[in-house]
């Protein structure tokens, strides 16, 4: 778990994408992932979590839908929602916290 404080407790806004391989609507949130990954640059960090992997963590913050998308800047959680979304939209609520 302290490497995830680290992670999240950043200047910047960080993108987690909760996610499993078997999970079809996580599947297709790949491409999305990326394309919003490349559109924000390094003005923010987006990070693919597998929760059969990380099983520890998705309980701590309860995910229970994939995929389950949450905003940390600083440590704080700024947004969080579980379902497919589109780049542009994804992109758009990240720029928000920049």
């Amino acid at each position: 778990m302290s490497k995830f404080g680290a992670l999240i407790d950043l200047d910047i806004p960080v993108l987690l994408d909760f996610y499993t391989e078997w999970n079809e609507e996580s599947n297709t949130m790949h491409a999305v992932m990326r394309d919003v990954a490349a559109a924000l640059g390094d003005k923010a960090k987006v990070i693919k979590i597998d929760i059969d992997k990380n099983p520890e963590l998705a309980e701590a913050l309860r995910i229970k839908g994939l995929p389950t998308l949450v905003i940390y800047k600083k440590g704080e959680m700024k947004w969080r929602q579980s379902g497919e979304q589109d780049a542009n939209s994804l992109i758009a609520i990240v720029q928000k916290f920049i």
